[in-house]
């Protein structure tokens, strides 16, 4: 299999050739049912600015590591190479942060390309029996509420009774279990947290209808997150609804390539949401608004949701998005706080919000917003990368815990479940202090008149 260089890079194959490989699946790596698109491929002039935004190149420094040595092996795929493990380890190895879209001149759409093609890697490549298990476990459990929820029980008790931190001072599980290791640093310190209502009026004048996305990690584990995003919805004039049994919006799954079990989730959650009359559908966690806005594209093969997929999507607005659009209504109260903003890659790179969740933090009168070196480079979470490949995402963690603590705020602010853990982890291993909330809290301490000490603990 040719290399690229790792300087100039290669050139890209004839547009026309890659395009007809492309719409035939070719002979090689990929079959028929959505192969990665030659003309997609045949965009990249392998320029290289997206070499120092992606996290495993700067890593490892390894062209295949790249988003344009990824694109090369797609390309040599559609030209008939077969899907080899050396391949299939270059494609497992991407995080899909997407910031190689954002620093991409040329408009690639990377973000197709590795979603189609890790869904031919799911279906065409035998991985092993370990490989079988891990992932059959993971998607087993976190695209579940109720089986997460099954979870805290266990995990709680195993927090309160000593035994979390008297195995975690002893070392031997990353000796001996890396990737329970990895679960053990990620698990957040529970809190008891009432679920919301199924319906909650808006305080004042109504201005909107919204549906809202409980969420499979977010409800189980960050229960206050969403009860904070229900008061702010409400405080500012949007009644809010919350069906039950509304499960998991796919995200996870069609970000590892599996695609049929995504549309199975998408297709639930339309039924459940498309009849009650909202006006937008809100989502406060990054990687699900990003799949959620997909949807369109995901089910447009079905004739039965293409249309109804399309309707659904064009409603989905990110907490963050929604307040910008909207305008605020409900009175601010003063937060005398340092924060540090860390963009999660699915809403700045994939969705392209930045300037709201920060125009909403500035909006807080006393709150300080500090940015973060390197705030490009993803943390290393990346819905389950960090489960699938503890090590190097340790690596990321790191980096970006030294990055956020370099601010000296007191509180580093997010909008996505996984970022919270994975950043915690890592600065609990670097021995730091940081308080971490999400958007939503922030702004519920303010409109409530909480005071700092809600989001700091002292």
């Amino acid at each position: 299999m040719a290399d690229v260089d790792a300087t100039r890079g290669t050139a890209p194959a004839p547009p026309d050739a890659l395009r007809a490989a492309g719409s035939a699946g070719g002979p090689g790596a990929f079959d028929d049912h959505h192969p990665p698109s030659g003309e997609l491929v045949s965009d990249c002039v392998h320029c290289g600015f997206c070499l120092t935004t992606c996290p495993t190149y700067v890593l490892w420094g390894e062209e295949m590591d790249s988003p344009r040595g990824r694109i090369h092996l797609i390309a040599q795929g559609l030209e008939g190479e077969p899907l080899t493990e050396s391949m299939v380890t270059h494609f497992d190895r991407c995080l899909g942060c997407m910031s190689c879209v954002t620093a991409c001149p040329s408009g690639v759409r990377y973000d197709r390309l590795i979603e189609d093609t890790r869904a031919q890697v799911e279906r065409r490549h035998p991985r092993t029996a370990r490989e079988r298990a891990l992932r059959a476990a993971i998607f087993a459990v976190f695209p579940y509420p109720r089986r997460l929820r099954l979870v805290r029980g266990p995990l709680w008790a195993y927090q309160k009774s000593g035994l979390q931190k008297l195995i975690s001072r002893s070392g031997l599980l990353e000796r001996l279990a890396p990737t329970l290791a990895t679960l053990d640093s990620l698990a957040p310190r529970l809190r008891g947290v009432p679920r919301p209502p199924r319906r909650v009026a808006a305080r004042g004048t109504r201005r909107a209808v919204v549906g809202m996305l409980t969420g499979c990690v977010q409800s189980a584990f960050f229960p206050e997150v969403n009860s904070a995003t229900v008061r702010i919805l409400a405080a500012e004039g949007c009644d809010v609804l919350i069906p039950a049994g509304q499960g998991c919006c796919g995200a996870l799954s069609v970000h590892n390539g599996r695609r049929a079990e995504a549309e199975r989730f998408a297709r639930r959650l339309i039924d459940t949401f498309e009849r009650t009359g909202m006006d937008y559908f809100v989502v406060n966690a990054a990687g699900c608004g990003s799949s959620l806005k997909e949807y369109g594209e995901l089910l447009a093969d079905d004739p039965a949701y293409a249309a109804r997929a399309a309707a659904f999507a064009a409603k989905v607005r990110d907490l963050a998005e929604l307040l910008d659009e909207l305008g605020p209504v409900a009175e601010r109260h003063p937060l005398p706080i340092t924060v540090a903003y860390h963009d999660a890659c699915h809403l700045g790179h994939a969705q392209g919000i930045r300037t709201q969740p920060r125009a909403l933090l500035r909006g807080i009168p006393g709150l300080e917003l500090r940015e973060i070196a390197e705030a490009e480079i993803c943390c290393g979470s990346a819905g389950v990368w960090n489960v699938l490949n503890p090590e190097p995402a340790a690596e990321l963690g790191d980096r970006k815990a030294a990055a956020v603590l370099d601010t000296g705020a007191a509180v580093l602010v997010t909008a996505n479940p996984g970022c919270l853990m994975q950043v915690a982890a890592a600065v609990r291993r670097r021995g730091g202090e940081i308080a971490l909330a999400h958007t939503a809290q922030v702004l519920d301490a303010s409109i409530r008149n909480l005071g700092a000490a809600t989001l700091t603990g002292r």
